[in-house]
């Protein structure tokens, strides 16, 4: 597997609360954009693997409605994880 748990509980430590609290906007949309990452690398070698295809753009969009929802919370909150992962619009 290419995410193990420790990898996953250094995300949410890095980006979330404390390394257990896997439900804070901010370490979801970073687990997200590590696999985003993950499958865009995949895609670079296997153009034709169309269910990771589907997968990516599933993810791309679930990554952008939890930053929708984080920006309209707390701008000061979107800025941050924006700027800290390197996104952009």
């Amino acid at each position: 597997m290419y995410l193990s748990k420790e990898s996953k509980e250094e995300i949410f430590a890095k980006h979330g609360k404390s390394k257990t609290d896997t439900g804070s906007t901010e370490g979801q949309i970073a687990l997200f954009s590590y696999r985003i990452n993950h499958l865009s690398e995949h895609l670079k070698s296997n153009r034709k693997d169309f269910n990771t295809e589907r997968s990516l753009v599933k993810l791309v969009g679930k990554r952008r409605s939890l930053l929708d929802y984080l920006k309209n919370k707390d701008i000061t909150r979107y800025r941050a994880i924006v700027k800290e992962l390197g996104l952009r619009k």
